[in-house]
């Protein structure tokens, strides 16, 4: 099951309370304070592993609370820390911090009603690297205990401080997927069977719309020591930047991958309007994926004749580059007949490169 959202509770460790104590030693008539301070409470700590790629395991535990600190003990001894709380993240989780104020401070925040209560979400951080860490929550500090108030004037103090309480946060977390080359179609123009086919991954494949439910990952492989990791996003359809079909629940993914790849289906009426109309929608959901690198391929090339295949590459061509301030470069491929499907590789890992 692909789980790319989550809600989770977060509670780091309080720390112990300082102590109050006296020697009390034979021969030594005034001994004095000896009490010691409070450990510090653990901290929850988000930990990146490539091994995870999805946020499955927060479906069934939300809340993850770090140890407290130990209490001081007599003979001037601290009280043990408390143990870290480690959270396990996929690559691409991008964690927010939920903050519940008062209808009077709605600024510039994503708003979500409760009550008389406003949420306020902020990003705190991103993970995007193997075992990187980044302090969630602060665990409370350790209170003193009464050998530190200990002055000239004050040779024996009967008080200590209490440890203070960690640092508590409702957070949300997002999954984009990280991937070098994101797939982006309408549904069932073969980007399940294309990324079948030259990776080894295994995604649903069938002839109807939104076979795909969920993104999928492959490897692949240019040669023996060339490779790189391609996403299938679930299909896009005219209106998806406005939540229609399956697009507002996964175009984020594509926010994370390196290139583009337009998959265009060649015995589409019109493969230069699906064209522009899947960039428009990626365009409305974020005008920074226009920026990015892109490849146009026309797919499902063996099921038109060879006397048909040449006129509809070079008129698909022709109104692409028409459109454009750019010349994008096309591509004819067919998964099935596993035709110019070394090239595609090729070119795709050179654009990564570049």
């Amino acid at each position: 099951m692909f789980i790319d959202f989550a809600r989770v509770r977060v509670e780091a460790g309080k720390g112990g309370n300082g102590c109050i104590s006296f020697r009390r030693e034979k021969f030594v008539p005034k001994g004095g304070p000896d009490g010691g301070d409070g450990g510090d409470g653990g901290n929850v700590i988000a930990v990146g592993d490539e091994n995870i790629n999805t946020l499955i395991n927060f479906k069934f535990k939300k809340n993850f609370k770090a140890e407290s600190g130990n209490q001081g003990q007599s003979n001037n001894k601290t009280g043990a820390r408390g143990e870290n709380t480690y959270i396990r993240f996929p690559l691409g989780s991008v964690i927010y911090k939920i903050n519940k104020k008062g209808p009077e401070n709605n600024d510039d925040f994503s708003l979500d009603f409760f009550g008389d209560e406003i949420e306020q979400r902020t990003i705190f951080c991103e993970i995007t690297e193997h075992n990187q860490e980044i302090i969630i929550a602060k665990g409370g500090v350790g209170g003193k205990g009464n050998l530190y108030f200990t002055t000239s004037t004050n040779q024996a103090p009967r008080h200590a401080t209490l440890g203070k309480a960690g640092e508590q946060f409702d957070l949300e977390i997002e999954l984009k997927l990280m991937a070098d080359v994101g797939l982006v179609g309408f549904p069932n123009v073969g980007k399940s069977t294309l990324l079948a086919t030259i990776t080894g991954a295994k995604p649903k494949i069938a002839d109807y719309q939104f076979t795909t439910l969920e993104p999928m990952l492959g490897v692949v492989r240019v040669d023996e020591f060339r490779s790189f990791v391609m996403a299938d996003i679930p299909g896009l359809i005219a209106g998806a930047s406005e939540g229609k079909g399956l697009g507002l629940q996964f175009l984020r993914h594509i926010q994370r991958t390196n290139v583009l790849l337009f998959l265009i289906d060649i015995t589409s009426e019109n493969p230069h309007k699906d064209y522009l109309t899947l960039k428009n929608e990626l365009i409305l959901y974020d005008d920074k994926l226009d920026k990015k690198r892109h490849l146009i391929v026309l797919s499902k090339l063996d099921l038109i004749s060879k006397e048909e295949q040449k006129k509809k590459i070079e008129t698909a061509m022709r109104k692409i580059n028409k459109s454009q301030i750019e010349k994008k470069e096309v591509m004819a491929i067919s998964s099935v007949a596993n035709w110019s499907l070394i090239e595609l590789k090729e070119r795709l890992f050179k654009i990564i490169h570049e």
